[in-house]
């Protein structure tokens, strides 16, 4: 190919003409670096081994009540100024041996802790944290984790569930049957219900076994209704509920609920309230006649039958002045 001088000088006049123009894109400047993440939490790998990436998420321990067990809290500080960390623990009685850690620049730290089980804890599983704040100022400085805790209290588990304060009442055309479910037990039960009502002439309600929502922790209760549509207008009827869950779990109680329609409740009354109306009438009547010839005339005698003598009116006192008069003589 033959060369050609022309070309070539007004390519390399371009070319000159871009580097002043654009210096910034002749001469490359290297990337900034990123900044180093903030401090963490988490917990500390087993005695001698390095961290990795295979580390635990979160504490798991177990132990018996009155158990005091061990272990460790690691605080990673990988920027370039110390940090202060506060720590404490919920759910459980966590105890550190410090309150308060200051980490430097590019160090771990590890902090160990203690759970103490209570003597008198009941066996079930208790949800707890690690909680580790600072309020630095900086990139990283400023932070919270939390390190969650698994702790299962070890022993024999017993499942109880009981059913309390069973009501049944109108509401509208339906009855509200209200009811507490309680657990008696140290495990976290899922309660199932089971309800039937039994009139004068049989069955008026069954509602097959259902799992409700919701668990129920140890010593945990729930207030509860069930929506009855359509009971009986006129009946005497028993409603018992049972509640069931896994482990043995079981309790029913029973009320009593009496459906009266309002002209059945009505009609009986009006009849008894005339009906006592009508005897306090009579009675006052004859409190304000009185005995039989009490405003008449007096009373005739059995012998003559009309009004007496002159001298059946004299009684005794002309007798003895009859008598007297004799005695002179």
């Amino acid at each position: 190919m033959p060369f050609r001088p022309r070309t070539a000088v007004s390519g390399a006049i371009l070319a000159t003409a871009a580097v002043l123009l654009c210096p910034a894109a002749a001469v490359a400047r290297p990337a900034a670096a990123p900044a180093p993440p903030g401090w963490s939490a988490a917990p500390a790998p087993g005695a001698g081994a390095r961290p990795s990436d295979r580390d635990r998420p979160y504490f798991y321990l177990a132990g018996a009540p009155g158990t005091v067990m061990n272990d460790r809290l690691s605080l990673r500080n990988p920027t370039g100024r110390a940090v202060t960390v506060r720590l404490r623990g919920t759910g459980a009685r966590i105890a550190f041996a410090d309150g308060e850690v200051r980490v430097p620049p590019r160090t771990r730290a590890a902090v160990p802790f203690t759970v103490t089980v209570a003597r008198d804890a009941p066996p079930g599983d208790r949800p707890a944290a690690l909680i580790a704040t600072s309020r630095g100022t900086g990139d990283g400085a400023a932070g919270r984790h939390t390190v969650p805790v698994h702790l299962r209290v070890t022993g024999p588990a017993l499942a109880a569930l009981t059913v309390e304060n069973l009501s049944v009442r109108d509401r509208g055309e339906a009855a509200v049957i209200r009811y507490t479910l309680v657990n008696r037990g140290n495990t976290v039960l899922t309660p199932r219900l089971a309800v039937r009502a039994d009139g004068l002439f049989g069955p008026v309600l069954r509602r097959a076994v259902r799992t409700l929502p919701g668990r129920l922790a140890p010593g945990q209760s729930a207030d509860l209704t069930e929506t009855w549509a359509g009971p009986p207008a006129l009946d005497a009827v028993e409603v018992r509920l049972t509640a069931t869950a896994d482990g043995g779990a079981h309790g029913s109680a029973t009320a009593s609920y009496t459906a009266l329609p309002w002209g059945a409740v009505a009609g009986p009354a009006v009849l008894l309230a005339a009906g006592a109306g009508g005897l306090v009438v009579v009675r006052r009547r004859r409190r304000a006649q009185g005995p039989e010839g009490e405003r008449g005339e007096p009373v005739a005698s059995a012998a003559g039958g009309g009004r007496p003598s002159e001298g059946e009116r004299a009684g005794p006192a002309a007798e003895l002045a009859g008598s007297g008069a004799g005695a002179r003589s």
